[in-house]
């Protein structure tokens, strides 16, 4: 613990921002289906807080909660190799126990940051075929990610560990197909990782007796969630390598992140050339091959199906100059024009593209004009990738305009700001300004 460097912390508030930044807006999308569930479900000891919610329930609960309306909007952080979202496992697990457990701010950052490191080697070691299996890693490797992030901030010891990542391990899960038909279902990957992690801990934390090896066993995690597991992400630990939670990417753009760098190429020559949709004859985005299955699709059945489309995110940019959480609302998604539009966006592969993933995720976009002119962008790091990172300042407008479009007042923000940013915080004294 002492020897992780104070920008690794510094980047771990960064990361509770950002968590804070999606998990307030995302409250209001399901709230009253959580505040029915909750009453239905949730148990009478109230010691975790619902975010944006003013409410309280049992630690899995708020767990579950947070973590699908962390998601929701998708605008939480990822990981580029990993092919995951991770701070909305890791903060929802550890505020759904820092309450009861009387968290320090340190020990909350502490979890975090080892959750991250945990969440994105494992990812790594099973991706691309995770993916490919069908397998939403925040899911499966969130669930593990999670449970070590609370292990570290109480202090397991290397048995109560052990127990803690088996049991994480057998309760691993989610599928890709949440996110087809505008379901409501994709977040539940986030949720369910979250509260099930909450369960692991504590169970590992009363030493009930793990198999050898839960990870790579003969029907271990790696055996069952990729036909090529990359060891060598586990095993391997380079002092000099940055930590995982220092290579993470924030967005920007609430749509799918496969679909954000054509988003971006869209946004460009909107306004670099002054585009207007009816002027357009044909749109063709290429693209790497994980990008095009899944998110190619040109009927849109509501906001999920919009944000998951390739097609309607780059239309959306054309059409209205944005693509942020209040342009993927049911106006446009029911727009004529956007949608006429989006029926003129082909996606394909580019192999070239494809060959660069994972260290390059990129789109290059063709505008095919009505006075024959084609316009072209590629973009190769979208804004929030670690190399074109976003700056504290992008950070921190980036939270106060979702909370404050959530009806949080813009004193409030500032108030919570200041206090993520105190030297030794007060959890306690968050969650109270939160709700």
């Amino acid at each position: 613990k002492e020897s992780i460097k104070n920008e690794i912390h510094y980047q771990a508030r960064r990361c509770l921002i950002d968590y804070l930044s999606v998990v307030i807006p995302g409250s209001k999308v399901f709230s009253s289906k959580t505040f029915e569930y909750i009453q239905s479900y949730g148990y009478d000891n109230m010691c975790a807080t619902v975010v944006g919610l003013d409410r309280k329930t049992d630690m899995q609960t708020a767990a579950l909660v947070n973590g699908m309306n962390a998601h929701v909007i998708e605008l939480d952080d990822g990981h580029r190799q990993g092919a995951l979202h991770i701070g909305c496992t890791i903060f929802s697990a550890l505020l759904a126990i820092a309450e009861k457990e009387g968290l320090s701010s340190e020990d909350f950052l502490y979890g975090a940051i080892i959750g991250y490191e945990v969440t994105v080697r494992l990812a790594c070691s099973v991706q691309p075929g995770n993916k490919i299996k069908g397998y939403h890693a925040t899911g499966t490797c969130g669930t593990i990610g999670a449970t070590m992030a609370i292990a570290a901030a109480l202090g397991f010891d290397e048995e109560q560990m052990k127990s803690a990542l088996s049991a994480a391990v057998t309760c691993s899960a989610g599928v890709l197909e949440m996110q087809e038909d505008n379901a409501d279902y994709k977040p539940l990957n986030v949720g369910r990782a979250a509260m099930d992690a909450v369960a692991a801990a504590y169970l590992g934390k009363t030493r009930f007796t793990p198999p050898f090896d839960a990870i790579g066993g003969k029907r271990g995690f790696l055996k069952v969630m990729t036909d090529e597991p990359k060891t060598n992400y586990i095993t391997e630990f380079n002092e000099n390598s940055s930590l995982a939670i220092m290579q993470i990417y924030m967005k920007t753009y609430a749509a799918c992140r496969h679909t954000h760098p054509a988003i971006e190429a869209a946004l460009i020559l909107k306004t670099e050339y002054g585009i207007l949709p009816q002027n357009i004859t044909s749109i063709e985005v290429e693209t790497y091959k994980l990008a095009v299955a899944g998110h190619d699709h040109t009927d849109i059945l509501g906001i999920n199906s919009a944000k998951m489309s390739m097609p309607f995110s780059v239309a959306l940019a054309l059409c209205v100059g944005s693509a942020g959480m209040d342009s993927f609302n049911e106006e446009n998604v029911k727009d004529k024009n956007i949608l006429e539009l989006t029926k003129k966006v082909i996606v394909k592969e580019n192999e070239e593209l494809s060959s660069w993933v994972p260290k390059k995720r990129a789109s290059i976009l063709h505008v095919t004009m009505t006075d024959g002119r084609v316009l072209t962008r590629q973009v190769d790091y979208p804004k929030g990738e670690p190399e074109n990172p976003l700056s504290d300042k992008e950070i921190e407008d980036k939270f106060l305009s979702l909370a404050m479009l959530s009806g949080y007042t813009e004193e409030r923000c500032e108030d919570i700001l200041q206090t993520i940013k105190k030297p030794s915080f007060k959890l306690k004294t968050l969650l109270e300004k939160l709700n």
